[in-house]
């Protein structure tokens, strides 16, 4: 089986990718592509109050964030009813495209990378949207940390 991990934000670098993926893929029986989205990091008003939270408080902020976790997928829905929609109309067929969300990552570059190597995946593809240069650094870009870190990972980006 040909596993392939498509990371997507809902950008149109995004797009871009998920139609590189649709081209490059399409017609592979033994396919099996996973469109990955990685949920930002949870806003401060979730983070710790400062003091030990009673057992009460524990529950309501963990309802609180459930909630929010909850929110937050359904915002993703339209992002992965479209990639869908784009790969099956590029030949992929429904039964080979996966979704998955990680909402609890702190690093979205991270997270991508443990999900490519854990997930056995032999090519990992994804959007870039540019860079910016600080002198001599490069910072800010997801994409960049991904292809400074991917060693041993099939990475294609797609600008």
């Amino acid at each position: 089986m040909r596993k392939v991990l498509v990371a997507i934000d809902g950008s149109g670098c995004a797009s871009r990718a998920i139609k590189y993926a649709g081209e490059q893929f399409s017609g592979m029986r033994d396919l099996s592509l996973t469109l990955l989205h990685v949920l930002p990091s949870l806003p401060p008003r979730f983070w710790d109050d400062g003091h030990l939270l009673s057992k009460e408080e524990k529950e309501e902020r963990q309802a609180v964030v459930a909630r929010w976790i909850e929110n937050q997928m359904l915002v993703t829905e339209p992002m992965f009813q479209s990639a869908m929609e784009d790969l099956t109309q590029r030949g992929i067929q429904p039964e080979q495209i996966e979704r998955k969300i990680i909402y609890d990552s702190t690093d979205a570059a991270t997270s991508i990378l443990e999900e490519a190597r854990d997930g056995g995946y032999l090519t990992l593809v994804l959007g870039r949207c540019g860079f910016y240069r600080i002198g001599e650094r490069l910072i800010g870009s997801t994409t960049s940390t991904i292809i400074q870190r991917g060693a041993g990972l099939a990475i294609c980006v797609v600008e």
